[in-house]
């Protein structure tokens, strides 16, 4: 299919939603197809904190590195783990930076006490 043919046919079957997250497409039997744009969300640290990048979603794990004071981080996905007490309250959801990365959501502003993202595989 030539180039032009493909872009008519997005122009005439996409619609956008109104956040910009994701958009339908009707294909050739008139279902509805989802497709997920890849929005990247930045979250911001604690002020103050230099917070720990562990390999696991626990303070067992190894520190991997140290996320420097006012920090944001983009969340991969998110996990259950050990339950910690931050500046942002008590919680056992760690959010995943990065593979094999993990920060305790306890030191994150998501604006949320549940998930945000997707769980992790």
């Amino acid at each position: 299919m030539a180039s032009s043919e493909i872009n008519e046919i997005n122009e005439s079957n996409a619609i956008n939603e109104a956040d910009g997250v994701g958009s339908a497409i009707e294909n050739d039997s008139n279902e509805a197809l989802t497709v997920q744009s890849a929005a990247t969300v930045y979250y911001p640290v604690a002020p103050g904190e230099q917070v720990n990048v562990r390999r696991g979603p626990n303070t067992g794990s190894q520190i991997v590195r140290v996320l420097p004071e006012d920090s944001r981080v983009a969340i991969r996905c998110q996990t259950r783990g050990e339950t910690i007490t931050g500046p942002y309250g008590t919680t056992d959801i760690w959010d995943s930076i990065a593979p094999g990365q993990y920060v305790s959501d306890a030191y994150v502003k998501t604006g949320s006490d549940g998930f945000v993202a997707i769980r992790c595989s």
